[in-house]
């Protein structure tokens, strides 16, 4: 079933929304009542709203409209929009969060200090992979990221997420009393949602890919397409060294499929092969037609 453009946008938008809702509830029920400040921009709000009393609400406003401008101008007009999308829908829910009394759903520290980054981490991993998915994101360093790779394709921004990031720990330091917890707090909240959200955007559909070098594609080739139902593409080859033409076989399979697929290659004793990871497989996988 097709959806309409429209429709497919406005579907993208209400997701948009909703995880700016998850986010928002997140650091209201695990963040703040626990003292202490998660990864990127949003940490150095968060121990703003520590030391001045100002709802990161207001702050995530401040920082992120000029950034979305930015992104508006030079980076995609539809990312921009998501993102403010998010960004407002952020600010509203911890503005309103912020005058109820959730000190009977939230979780301050109880008998471990760890599980409130360790939820908070696991929320806002998903949010992130999941907006990043709608052509959005969540503001902050991920517009200046936006910015940088379509002005500089070949830049790489590893080491200034991770400088910001570092720079967020070392602060909480002196933020949350010269101690060591919130640190450590926040370095397991980076870990946890770098981990999901790569694994998000990888998308769930990994598989392996198997390419064999033969002299026997046809036979090969039917049993792999008869047992494992999924299709073969056949390219022709020649080995350097022997000087000898050869068949190059390139097969995705399911990942339980790993074994079979070697016990069918092991009656064919003149054959290489190799196998790689996918992270994501499109199109007609599951079976051949």
């Amino acid at each position: 079933m097709k959806h309409h453009p429209s429709w497919t946008a406005l579907r993208s938008y209400a997701i948009t929304a909703g995880l700016a809702c998850l986010m928002g509830v997140s650091y209201e029920l695990f963040v703040f009542p626990n003292a202490f400040a998660p990864a990127g921009i949003n940490g150095l709000a968060t121990m703003l709203q520590y030391l001045l009393h100002v709802n990161i609400g207001y702050l995530s406003l401040l920082i992120n409209l000029p950034l979305v401008l930015l992104a508006w101008k030079k980076v995609d007009r539809d990312f921009a929009r998501k993102t403010l999308v998010f960004v407002l829908v952020f600010s509203a829910v911890t503005l309103v969060l912020g005058q109820m009394d959730l000190s009977a759903i939230a979780y301050d520290s109880g008998s471990s200090a760890i599980l409130g980054p360790v939820a908070a981490g696991v929320v806002s991993g998903a949010v992130y992979g999941w907006v990043i998915r709608q052509n959005g994101s969540t503001g902050g360093t991920d517009i200046v990221a936006a910015w940088v790779r379509k002005k500089h394709p070949e830049a790489s921004l590893v080491w200034l997420i991770f400088s910001l990031n570092a720079a967020v720990a070392v602060l909480s330091f002196f933020v949350y009393g010269c101690q060591f917890e919130p640190v450590i707090l926040c370095l397991i909240y980076c870990y946890l949602s770098s981990s999901i959200s790569d694994t998000i955007l990888k998308g769930g559909k990994s598989a392996m890919k198997f390419e064999v070098v033969t002299r026997q594609p046809e036979e090969l080739s039917r049993q792999l397409m008869q047992q494992l139902r999924h299709g073969v593409t056949v390219l022709q080859a020649e080995g350097m060294y022997s000087e000898t033409p050869r068949s190059l076989l390139i097969c995705v399979v399911n990942r339980h499929q790993v074994v079979r697929f070697q016990e069918i290659l092991a009656r064919f004793p003149d054959t290489f092969a190799c196998v790689s990871s996918v992270n994501e497989t499109w199109g007609n996988f599951k079976h051949v037609a």
